[in-house]
């Protein structure tokens, strides 16, 4: 197509910046395969990892691309090193400046391997909890895309620690950010449904009490201001229900509650959503995969919707105002 006819980004485009995850997972071949299939991008795209993965795609897709790490590292498909994790780390690093910085609106990052990323960087939990140092906030874990809408309220925490980790105010804003979740996506009067913390949401307070102490309360008030919000429902029937169309979004106690059930039935579609900090941060909703790195057998579904995803809401937060 002759450059005069080519379409150009809007002004108002959503300046994304991609890191590539470990080099050694499927993440590089996963935006690569984006990039090259979408020339012209989706936006203002810029494309962040090694020198020796972005230099086949110059001049072959319209993206930034930014080396970063030791311009003299290979990547080895499937075999992860110490030299990977610092490229993911630095990628991740430099993503988070470019917002800060005021050159990047959002950011979509590859997955990489919290082992190997703890290696060099001690302390290392997750990508969630690496941007809210680096940006300041309280973070919410979301996930979208496929046939269930799903925040968290903890996460990245041991199982016997979630009664004490799951408080009042973590509760209170999954609730808020899967309400503001579902209006970005089109939904003014979104349906919550609330897990509880125990089997059966307590029995009635026989198989625990958090739900009636302080669960119902809470979310009693809540509904002034967010009328589909639900009491605490049973986790092992919420997401047929869910699924049966009965609510816009679920809101999970702990990690596995949650995502047990989505993995289920939207592995390959499904977008990890943080919000609840400045800046949108997306990512695909699975792992490096290093036993599928390098054979082209990885699907990039999940990525492209991460990259979409990222898009969609930033362009959402400009028009609803800041997540609560």
């Amino acid at each position: 197509m002759p450059a005069s006819t080519s379409p150009r980004p809007r002004p108002s485009a959503p300046r994304l910046a991609i890191t590539c995850g470990d080099p050694a997972g499927v993440g590089p071949e996963l935006v690569a395969s984006w990039a090259l299939a979408h020339p012209r991008g989706l936006g203002r795209v810029t494309l962040l990892g090694p020198q020796a993965w972005l230099e086949p795609l110059r001049d072959r897709c319209n993206a930034r691309l930014l080396a970063v790490g030791d311009p003299q590292y290979l990547p080895a498909p499937g075999k992860p090193t110490m030299a990977g994790a610092r490229v993911a780390l630095a990628a991740m690093e430099e993503a988070a400046r470019g917002c800060v910085d005021g050159m990047f609106d959002a950011v979509v990052t590859g997955p990489v391997s919290k082992e190997w990323l703890a290696k060099v960087s001690p302390g290392f939990v997750g990508q969630t909890e690496f941007f809210a140092q680096r940006w300041g906030g309280e973070p919410t874990m979301l996930f979208a895309g496929g046939k269930l809408r799903l925040a968290l309220a903890t996460w990245h925490v041991p199982l016997s620690a979630v009664p004490s980790e799951l408080t009042p105010e973590r509760l209170e804003r999954a609730v808020r950010r899967a309400h503001w979740l579902c209006r970005a996506q089109g939904v003014e009067t979104p349906r919550i449904a609330v897990c509880g913390i125990n089997p059966h949401a307590g029995e009635h307070g026989l198989l625990g009490d958090e739900e009636q102490r302080w669960m119902q309360p809470l979310l009693r008030r809540l509904r002034r201001s967010m009328p589909g919000v639900s009491d605490p429902l049973p986790g092992d029937t919420v997401f047929v229900r869910a699924l049966k169309g009965e609510f816009d979004a679920t809101v999970a106690a702990y990690h596995d509650q949650g995502l047990g059930p989505l993995k289920a039935v939207d592995f390959d579609r499904s977008v990890n959503i943080t919000l609840g900090l400045p800046h949108i941060r997306t990512s695909p909703d699975h792992g490096t995969a290093f036993g599928l790195a390098g054979k082209g057998e990885a699907d990039r579904r999940s990525f492209a919707a991460a990259i979409a995803m990222a898009a969609s809401l930033t362009r959402a937060q400009a028009r609803l105002g800041p997540v609560d």
